[in-house]
């Protein structure tokens, strides 16, 4: 076995070939294509179908490079020399990485405790203010203040599946969790709502489905609300009060969601998050789950699909005196009609709770005309449709606390705030579309994500009485540029909306930046 080296436009490739003896003649037997020769000396080589790699002659051996190998950049081959780039987008990296240091959020980006924090930080950055592929994080931060505020990052594609594999893993993701744990409870102050309920310590837990056509066993089809999709399920829970994400889990997307309630508790309570109340979606709710979340110590608020008893029972007894002046609530523009019943819940039907009859008038009303027309196209009467239109926007909320009528609905619409981590993830958390090749690299590409969406929805909370969202301020901010000279940075002047940003996180944008001795050139 020996490799015979060919160069083809000035790049050096490698084939392994083995010989074979045919009586006195020596000639070429099987032969192992290596791809690009990276350090002859070390035996290291780069493949579409590997990667970077090492390969051994003697054994015919494939193993990893070395943790620490750097791979030269690649020369490229022109008639005439490459201009440096002497100008870099400036204003989006600096304000983020400001941010991160200052709100202290990247004690516990550190806690991961990658090899290269350099590498961390940079694909953090990349995750929060791009929405590209990570094939193209080399080029952004080529081109970009963060080749040197991270100039040791190794943003390759290979470098940065390694990365997530090392992110992704189960020590990583619980040296993280229990410092971003601390950063919660230390920056967090109690919603005056809640406390007035004692429910300060109300979690939100919602799925929602990943889109994904990779082949691995996450993969599966699923029937969510009558939608098929080949996907796989994320499941986040949300601090109530600040709307924060606090955790996250993952299953198979053929996996329902009654099934994961149980084991996202103990998730929670494994990793030191005592919960006491949660806000659940009705896809949650079963007796089952109900006997397993209270006897967790666990309250909890769900509404609950009409095929229960006890949504049966509210509507049959209670549904013709429910529209009455003491049953009356304004809620957010709309008036709700709302009455409290005790019942029994449990798989045996024995646990003491409150199911909540509601009809809202608005939704009644449109549910009333859209019955209307269904019934002129179906030629029915008046009678045929009488029993549906008056459960026209009626429905069920299940609580094992008592609470008041008035503030029923604005605890239970704190849910939506779960839908909006789910937007800030797959929107500027770059969740979707999933390009990974395994599960491996699968977790740390949530992992990034978590922390991205954490990262995004502190700075929305901090724009909130600007007119900026985090989208458009990034975009304006990436506009203003750094020029890079030999012992400084001088930045371009901010624009209005530059500086409306830099005023909103207190941040003052530098007319010049001292330049360090850093090896990125």
């Amino acid at each position: 076995m020996y490799i015979n080296y060919n160069v083809v436009n000035g790049i050096e490739y490698g084939t392994a070939t083995h010989s074979v003896r045919k009586g006195s003649n020596v000639g070429k037997g099987d032969q192992i294509y290596l791809g690009r020769v990276i350090d002859k000396e070390k035996g290291i080589f780069k493949s579409r179908e590997r990667g970077l790699f090492v390969y051994d002659v003697e054994s015919n051996i494939f193993s990893p490079v070395p943790a620490d190998f750097e791979e030269p950049k690649r020369q490229r081959k022109t008639k005439y020399p490459v201009r440096p780039t002497l100008i870099v987008s400036f204003g989006d990296v600096f304000l983020l990485d400001s941010f991160l240091n200052k709100s202290g959020l990247i004690k516990a980006v550190d806690a991961i405790k990658y090899r290269n924090s350099d590498t961390l930080h940079a694909l953090l950055s990349y995750y929060i203010l791009t929405s590209y592929a990570n094939c193209h994080a080399e080029d952004w931060w080529e081109l970009t203040y963060a080749k040197y505020l991270y100039p040791k990052a190794q943003l390759a594609s290979q470098r940065i599946s390694d990365a997530l594999v090392d992110i992704g893993s189960e020590d990583a993701k619980r040296c993280f969790f229990k410092e971003y744990f601390r950063f919660l409870e230390k920056n967090s102050s109690a919603d005056s709502k809640g406390e007035a309920e004692g429910i300060d310590d109300g979690v939100l837990i919602d799925s929602s489905g990943l889109p994904n056509s990779i082949r691995f066993p996450l993969t599966a089809i699923n029937n969510h609300n009558g939608v098929i999709s080949e996907e796989l399920r994320l499941i986040y829970v949300v601090q109530q009060h600040t709307g924060m994400p606090l955790f996250f889990r993952y299953v198979a997307g053929n996996v329902i969601d009654v099934s994961t309630i149980t084991r996202t508790i103990a998730e929670l309570k494994a990793n030191g998050i005592n919960t006491k109340f949660a806000i659940l979606d009705a896809g949650y709710y079963t007796g089952k789950n109900a006997d397993a979340l209270l006897d967790a110590g666990v309250s909890f608020m769900a509404r609950m699909k009409s095929n229960f008893k006890v949504y049966q029972n509210a509507i049959k007894k209670h549904l013709n005196n429910l529209v009455s002046k003491p049953n009356a609530v304004l809620y957010n523009n709309r008036l709700v009609y709302i009455k409290c019943i005790p019942c029994k819940i449990g798989e045996k039907e024995n646990r003491p709770a409150y199911a909540y009859l509601c009809k809202d008038m608005t939704m009644h009303n449109e549910g009333q005309k859209h019955a209307i027309e269904r019934a002129g196209d179906e030629n029915l009467t008046g009678a045929d449709i009488f029993d549906d239109l008056q459960k026209q926007g009626v429905f069920v909320l299940i609580t094992t606390r008592k609470v008041s009528t008035d503030k029923l609905l604005p605890l239970y619409y704190m849910r939506d705030q779960v839908e909006k981590i789910f937007e800030i993830c797959k929107q500027g958390g770059k969740i979707l579309p999933i390009n990974v090749e395994s599960e491996d690299t699968l977790r740390g590409h949530l992992m990034m994500t978590f922390i991205a969406a954490a990262t995004l929805k502190m700075m929305s909370d901090k724009l909130s009485n600007t007119s900026l969202t985090t989208e458009t301020m990034f975009m304006n901010l990436h506009e203003q540029h750094a020029i890079v000279y030999d012992k400084e940075f001088i930045t371009t002047e901010p624009v209005k909306k530059m500086n409306e940003a830099y005023k909103a996180f207190k941040v003052q944008c530098p007319a010049t930046i001292p330049r360090k001795a850093q090896n990125v050139d």
